[in-house]
């Protein structure tokens, strides 16, 4: 094996391990790799000590739409491609560190990380395969996820009209952690 196809090889199994280490799904590492899929496997195995998952990939792009995973699909995906004008950085080093920095921001805002790498690598496939666009948002001029060849010239974004019931969930939990800590028996607080 010669040094240029020995180091193409070992390129190739740092990615499969950056992508495993994130969360990618055997599926992805099929895809943009180039290892066997016994190697995969394998690999899997040694970074997360489990087999991987089973099951299909998302394959429906309504869910990129709805209002919170929307919010931080166009969050990593603006990333994505601001990273991509970088010169001398390739498809896949702008997914890593664009999905990198998506998670680093999130925990910054003590917020959940709702796009999980399979689902941000699903989006980017969208938006190659002419199912996804970015549309502006007519009050904030932010660019937001949006079905292909939709029309985008009254569009507004879920931050700037969120819908209805945006949040009540969130809310509605931790008011019932709050009455859980408020209502232990006096015994209990006692002890």
């Amino acid at each position: 094996m010669s040094s240029k196809s020995l180091l193409v090889e070992m390129q190739q199994v740092q990615l499969a391990i950056d992508l495993i280490e994130l969360g990618a799904r055997l599926q992805v590492l099929e895809t943009e790799t180039d290892l066997s899929r016994a190697r995969l496997i394998r690999l899997f195995k040694e970074v997360r000590g489990m087999s991987p998952p089973k099951g299909m990939l998302p394959f429906s792009t309504d869910w990129f739409i709805t209002w919170m995973p929307n919010i931080h699909s166009s969050l990593f995906y603006n990333i994505y491609l601001r990273l991509q004008e970088d010169p001398g950085c390739d498809r896949m080093e702008a997914f890593i560190k664009a999905y990198r920095l998506y998670a680093e921001q999130v925990e910054a805002e003590d917020a959940e990380t709702v796009l999980g790498l399979t689902r941000a690598w699903t989006l980017v496939r969208f938006f190659e395969s002419d199912l996804l666009q970015l549309s502006s948002c007519t009050r904030c001029a932010g660019h937001f996820v949006a079905h292909a060849h939709s029309p985008s010239h009254d569009y507004v974004c879920g931050i700037c009209q969120p819908p209805s019931r945006a949040g009540k969930t969130r809310k509605r939990q931790q008011a019932a952690i709050d009455r859980v800590d408020t209502s232990e028996p006096a015994a209990h607080r006692q002890a």
